[in-house]
């Protein structure tokens, strides 16, 4: 783990509460949080133990969660979210791609509000996707309203309900997430993969644009999010530095240890067989961090060369 993650904890003893605290974003979070000196806490299907922190079952689906999980807890940060790749998108999918992430967070509000629970932020994940999924020259900020198509409005929902808080006079921060590069996420474990069988996908034009962010730049702005008591509202987490996939793939044959080439695949091919999740690969326009830097986080990882060599150490020719 980079040790850009490890923070002073200004908060003294803060309990932080963390909802899809196993999935990739949430365990490097935890490990942050931890050696930052916070206590922390997960809400998961199954109360099993995670190392150091205790973990407490709730079932969104049956609108299931005990009350006394928020005992001692001053934030939450609401991650859970069913992935977004790993299935065709059916109805019944994209229903619980939405489901996993607003109810779960309305649950939350309902909780909290019915218990007259006092947290002092409630800090969810949210997505560039917000913007829609489209290719333009236009780069985006927190100020333009989200898209119409299912992603936007899944994102648009997602913050509306994390604005309940707000409501309530809880101080709200969202995070509109890139994608995030960490060694086995799926975006690198897969481009690596083909790698191995001498080549790397172009897909489509490769003109789309890849926003992305480095995992201990994320996991340090949920603990600025956490600790600066001035940050509220939507921020863009993504790298200040834009790159299309043409480019990254360019620069990504230079971290592998085999015989590569980069191969177009034509995005006709990618719709017929991944039909609408075929522009989470491509489509992607850029995405301002200006907000984000101007609230005084200053990026570890800034540009994609490197994030790629702290990633991919030892896997350069």
């Amino acid at each position: 783990m980079s040790e850009n993650l490890t923070r002073k904890n200004i908060s003294g003893s803060s309990s932080v509460l963390i909802t899809g605290g196993s999935g990739l974003v949430g365990r490097y979070l935890t490990s942050a949080l931890l050696d930052a000196g916070y206590k922390v806490a997960h809400l998961s299907r199954k109360a099993n133990q995670f190392g150091k922190v205790r973990v407490f079952r709730w079932d969104p689906e049956k609108r299931i969660i005990d009350p006394e999980v928020f005992s001692g807890i001053d934030y939450v940060v609401h991650l859970s979210g069913a992935n977004l790749g790993s299935k065709r998108w059916s109805r019944e999918r994209k229903n619980e791609i939405m489901a996993s992430r607003i109810e779960s967070a309305r649950l939350i509000y309902n909780v909290v509000k019915e218990n007259n629970i006092k947290l002092k932020a409630f800090i969810s994940a949210s997505g560039i996707s917000y913007y829609g999924s489209l290719t333009s020259d236009k780069v985006f900020s927190e100020d333009d309203p989200a898209a119409s198509d299912f992603l936007a409005q899944t994102c648009k929902e997602w913050e509306e309900a994390s604005d309940l808080f707000t409501c309530e006079g809880v101080r709200t921060v969202k995070l509109r997430t890139a994608v995030v590069l960490e060694r086995d996420a799926e975006i690198l474990h897969n481009l690596l993969r083909t790698a191995r069988f001498g080549f790397l996908p172009r897909l489509g034009s490769g003109k789309q644009y890849l926003p992305w962010i480095h995992i201990s730049d994320l996991c340090n702005i949920y603990l600025k999010a956490i600790e600066d008591d001035t940050m509220s509202g939507s921020y863009n987490a993504v790298a200040p530095r834009h790159i299309n996939h043409r480019e990254l793939m360019n620069i990504l044959a230079g971290y592998t240890a085999w015989p590569r080439l980069v191969i177009p695949i034509p995005a006709p091919f990618i719709r017929l067989f991944l039909e609408q999740m075929s522009d989470l690969l491509l489509q992607g326009s850029r995405v301002s961090s200006e907000k984000l830097i101007s609230a005084g986080y200053q990026f570890g990882y800034d540009n994609t060369e490197d994030a790629l060599s702290d990633l991919l150490a030892g896997q350069k020719r």
